[in-house]
């Protein structure tokens, strides 16, 4: 391919032509310097993009959204949101635009977004900027969720823009370029039914049915349709978060999708140690985001994407409500049912009844707890264990007599080692790593990031040469907090 085949890539933008009263039309910052550190080229490809493009100058000025393609139009986007519990009614697209929509080749519209591209009227006093620490972390995590096979945003490129940015000290500044299903959110319509425009309302409701669950269009009661498909989302979304160790950190209600992927990687990181009060964010200082308390802080930021939509359920408010509760009622059995599938097969028991499977599992987490054993690592080594070899697994426990009856039990059910393999990774995005690569990063050495991504991309596939990236943090690493970067 040529550089000339970025002309085969068609954008619209249907979200600024469909929801004007929710759209901006705003222009990108002008950069620098302008350098791509990191392009995903089989993301590129999936999108239409020659990636050999997207490395020249005139990629770049698409990238950066300087000089926007043909039907492309910018939009910051508004929304507002339960931050930490408080409702905000205006956040938006401080520090981002949505570029616009292209249809990839599965057939499936996608935004391109852009993160950290300069101030919007919705900055609430921000610079607009982001730097190169988070958004390198943005991009090696989600594509590490990606992998695991878990529904996320992904990232296309990161770009140095060659300005330094003020933070605790002055830092080098990066853009985000970031794909995602929809960039809909719980916060989207807190927004809109705040306005009091019914229409507005309606026709976000329909926008979202059209971009993320169009099965819902055919039901008695559409708009019911769509949140209870929105429930069933995310009820199998957090289960995968929680099946990985993934802590997200700051799961306010603008940071949750309809479309059911994972957005906004900030303050987030794989747990180490099992602990249900893993907390990653500098910001959670009471520890409402905390790993064990995910799902159920998930069915509150539902409840809140439920009183937003009551006036499409019934005219009726009384019989609105009802129907709310009915349906987000299916949260909690939807997230248990799909979390104890995916604990089976950790377990290599994926046909286990679940009758026999509920204790074994819960008796199992509250033995890594007490231990404060690694997750990613106990389950690896519980893989070779149905092999035969359970010497690695024994270690895990200070104290292996309990550990050793559930083992006991555990064997009698014959797991199966090869689906364990499957599905336990041997590499995650270790933390101590990823500071390591984002640190090399800042200075332009992306050799540990290359690395790292070699691991996480692949996390199933154990290969000689990688060994430290299926490590555990050594034990001088200490308590670890992530940033956002604003």
């Amino acid at each position: 391919m040529d550089a000339q085949a970025q002309s085969t890539v068609v954008f619209d933008s249907h979200f600024a032509r469909e929801l004007p009263e929710m759209a901006i039309h705003w222009r990108a910052e002008e950069f620098p310097d302008p350098r791509l550190l990191v392009l995903n080229e089989p993301l590129a490809e999936a999108l239409g993009f020659d990636p050999a493009f997207l490395r020249t100058a005139e990629g770049l000025h698409l990238l950066t959204g300087r000089r926007p393609p043909e039907g492309a139009t910018p939009v910051a986007q508004a929304y507002a949101g339960h931050q930490f519990g408080w409702y905000s009614p205006r956040l938006g697209d401080g520090r981002a635009l949505l570029l616009g929509e292209v249809v990839d080749a599965a057939g499936k519209r996608r935004d391109i977004h852009l993160k950290g591209s300069g101030q919007t009227p919705f900055a609430r006093g921000g610079d607009g900027f982001a730097v190169v620490g988070p958004m390198v972390r943005e991009y090696i995590v989600s594509e590490a969720m990606h992998a695991l096979g878990v529904p996320t945003t992904r990232s296309l490129a990161v770009i140095a823009t060659g300005q330094s940015v003020a933070r605790e000290s002055l830092l080098p500044g990066a853009l985000l370029v970031r794909v995602a299903s929809s960039h809909l959110r719980v916060g989207s319509f807190q927004y809109a039914r705040a306005t009091g425009d019914a229409d507005l309302l309606r026709r976000l409701a329909d926008h979202a049915i059209d971009r993320d669950h169009p099965a819902a269009a055919q039901a008695e009661n559409p708009h019911l349709a769509l949140f209870q498909s929105v429930v069933s989302a995310q009820a199998s979304l957090i289960a995968q978060w929680m099946l990985v160790g993934f802590v997200h950190g700051v799961m306010n209600t603008d940071n949750m999708t309809v479309s059911g992927e994972t957005i906004d990687y900030g303050p987030c990181a794989f747990m180490d140690a099992f602990n249900p009060s893993a907390v990653y964010s500098s910001i959670d200082e009471t520890g409402r985001y905390a790993y064990g308390n995910q799902p159920s802080v998930a069915e509150w930021n539902l409840a809140r994407f439920a009183e937003a939509l009551l006036p499409l359920f019934d005219a009726d408010e009384d019989r609105a409500v009802a129907l709310a509760q009915e349906a987000l009622a299916a949260f909690r059995p939807q997230y248990s049912a799909v979390w104890l599938a995916g604990m089976k097969a950790k377990l290599g028991l994926p046909g286990l009844d679940d009758a026999t499977a509920s204790p074994l599992a819960r008796d199992l987490t509250g033995l890594l707890q007490a231990a404060g054993a690694d997750y990613t690592s106990f389950f690896r080594a519980l893989g070779r264990a149905a092999a035969g070899d359970t010497a690695a697994v024994r270690g895990f426990f200070p104290d292996p007599r309990p550990f050793l009856e559930w083992l006991e039990r555990w064997q009698a059910l014959a797991p199966d080692a090869g689906t364990m393999v499957r599905t336990n990774p041997a590499y995650i995005p270790r933390n101590h790593l990823v500071e390591e690569a984002l640190a090399a990063a800042a200075a332009e050495d992306l050799e540990p990031l290359r690395r790292l991504l070699e691991a996480v991309t692949a996390p199933y596939d154990e290969r000689p040469g990688l060994e430290r990236y299926a490590e555990p943090a050594p034990e001088d690493f200490g308590t670890y907090r992530t940033f956002c970067g604003t």
